[in-house]
């Protein structure tokens, strides 16, 4: 199955032409022709079945045979706001794989450690699409402008709010042992060198739960996917 993402296509539409860079995958690199179908979704959980009645790599028109709507196959909204690693391979890894098993939103979170500030915010996105047609799914998950630490920390309003961090404490749980996925979550992981102990307190005044992901301690980017599969687990 084809499936293709267009934001622009509404449950009203009875015909859709998509833009130059689709339409030319589509023709050109899937050698699609005028009778052929093809799946969109518009990453809001729209499931629309067309067929290509104009295949112009420039302009590829479809008629829309039938619009259907699906729910998310999970009752929460997982969000992880994550710092960006120093290589960029590592953080698109991330994001690939966490939006193959299933999550919400991510945010890149500027710490004091962090040692890549820059985020090419297009490119992420970008991957999240091809992540999400890869694994057929109808909802893209929400990828946040990169944001400081402190900034991020002022509106957060998450049911659960916890954070990962590999300082020694006693008072950490086991995520999978405190985490309930009928709720939104929202979990912070650290760059590189981790969270300051100043960071960590910050979150902690602000009714942050403190976990630990396990007794290995894990890269950043894994750390990410870990929490991707355990909250799909739970």
């Amino acid at each position: 199955m084809i499936l293709s993402i267009s934001e622009h296509i509404k449950p009203t539409d009875t015909t859709f032409i998509f833009d130059k860079e689709e339409s030319r995958h589509l023709i050109k690199v899937l050698r699609k022709s005028e009778g052929d179908t093809v799946f969109i979704t518009d990453g809001n959980g729209h499931f629309y079945t067309t067929e290509i009645s104009f295949a112009n790599e420039k302009k590829c028109t479809v008629n829309v045979i039938k619009t259907e709507h699906k729910s998310k196959n999970r009752p929460f909204h997982l969000h992880i706001a994550i710092a960006p690693t120093k290589l960029n391979d590592r953080y698109e890894w991330f994001l690939e794989k966490a939006v193959e098993i299933g999550i919400d939103e991510i945010t890149p979170i500027i710490c004091k450690n962090s040692e890549r500030k820059v985020i090419k915010v297009d490119r992420m996105k970008k991957i999240i699409q091809s992540a999400v047609k890869q694994s057929l799914q109808l909802y893209v998950p929400v990828f946040n402008e990169p944001i400081l630490f402190d900034d991020f920390l002022k509106n957060q309003k998450a049911s659960q709010k916890f954070i990962a961090h590999c300082e020694d404490e006693n008072n950490k749980q086991f995520l999978q042992h405190i985490a309930k996925p009928e709720n939104d979550i929202l979990v912070l992981v650290g760059p590189e060198g981790d969270f300051t102990p100043k960071e960590i307190q910050k979150t902690l005044d602000l009714n942050f739960i403190p976990v630990t992901l396990g007794h290995n301690r894990l890269r950043t980017e894994t750390a990410g996917v870990y929490i991707t599969s355990l909250m799909t687990l739970l």
